[in-house]
């Protein structure tokens, strides 16, 4: 198999503002693998919270690409990354989902068949995606969400975690009157205190706020499993809950768990996870960071095992490098098309974003 590498910038349409930081724009990495003549591709996104940059990313693909290339053929490769005996298993779990993602994408187009029936799932799947709203003012919320709408979005998920609570949800009721049919999702991305948060989660459940993802700050998932008994409306696990033993430890304690490929380690990861949780009462989540279509369209080919889909990072960026899972009108869709059923499209205008690349192989 033959590896390469390029690495380029995608820019946000606008800032984006948590409560924890504001972001603007990220690095992505794009490891393509070749074998007969047919390409695979997955992405990496650079990630302050996840102390991932381009160079380091990179230098990782790099390094668990070399093992990826001495297997014969791509299907004997993502056979041993399953099983974890590859030496690179130590990789950080966005770099082990994207080697996986690019597996993935080579043995469905060498199969003439989309991942998701690789997978088991016949019918392409497809769900009502979140759109995500950033902390913001009352105007410019309201404006976004009846925007939204109009344009066919059911679920909108609001930021919060603002100095003053009250601000939070100054803004949660201007969108629930904007947008008055809408499912609404708050993330507060764990700004809250466990005093604050059980102040707040009554406030936002007679708003109509349909679940809160990770109030309180992430390390005490005992004092999130407290908060989640008690809670009028759901809780789910994000930060909390990276991989399989966190799951473990919050399956049937917490309302959800919010699985990101990135953050467990890929598709098989995510579907260990599932399976653990299936009956125990926590139900799933599918969550993205800021990514392009390609890095989000392994998720949407498992978006039909998820009671809440938060698959928007494409939707957040000026201009979206890959095509093929849809999400415009507030739904995403996996495609028929073998592989991923992901395409690029040209950046449109003169301007083309800085862009370094490399390839080895064997």
């Amino acid at each position: 198999m033959k590896v390469g590498q390029r690495t380029v910038r995608l820019e946000l349409a606008e800032p984006l503002r948590i409560s924890r930081a504001t972001m603007a724009a990220r690095d992505a990495v794009w490891l393509s693998l070749e074998h007969q003549g047919q390409r695979g591709y997955g992405e990496v996104v650079s990630s302050t919270y996840y102390r991932l940059d381009a160079r380091t990313i990179e230098r990782m693909l790099g390094e668990l690409s070399l093992e990826i290339v001495r297997f014969a053929d791509p299907e004997s490769a993502l056979d041993a990354l399953r099983d974890g005996a590859l030496p690179g298993r130590d990789a950080p779990p966005a770099v082990t989902a994207a080697v996986e993602s690019a597996l993935l994408d080579l043995v469905g187009k060498r199969a003439g068949t989309p991942v998701h029936r690789l997978l088991g799932t016949p019918e392409a799947p497809r769900a009502a995606t979140a759109r995500t709203l950033g902390i913001t003012s009352r105007r410019e919320a309201a404006e976004q969400a009846g925007r939204l709408a109009r344009h066919g979005f059911t679920v909108l998920k609001i930021k919060a975690g603002a100095p003053d609570p009250e601000d939070d949800l100054d803004r949660v009721r201007a969108v629930r009157d904007a947008a008055p049919h809408a499912r609404l999702l708050l993330d507060p991305n764990g700004a809250w205190t466990p005093a604050l948060a059980a102040t707040l989660l009554p406030r936002y459940a007679d708003l109509g706020v349909e679940a809160v993802e990770q109030p309180i700050a992430p390390g005490d998932p005992e004092a999130l499993a407290g908060l989640a008994a008690r809670s009028p409306l759901p809780v789910i696990a994000d930060e909390d809950a990276v991989g399989l033993e966190d799951a473990r430890r919050l399956a049937g304690r917490v309302q959800g768990i919010n699985i990101k490929l990135a953050k467990c380690g890929g598709v098989s990861a995510a579907l260990r996870i599932a399976a653990l949780i299936a009956g125990s009462g926590t139900e799933l989540m599918l969550g993205c960071l800021t990514a392009s279509t390609l890095g989000l369209a392994p998720a949407v080919h498992l978006a039909d095992r998820a009671r809440w889909t938060d698959l928007d990072g494409h939707l957040l960026l000026a201009h979206d490098p890959w095509t093929g899972i849809g999400g415009t009108d507030g739904t995403v869709r996996a495609s028929g098309r073998p592989g991923l059923g992901v395409t690029p499209q040209p950046r449109p205008g003169p301007n083309r974003p800085a862009a370094r690349g490399k390839e080895a192989g064997q």
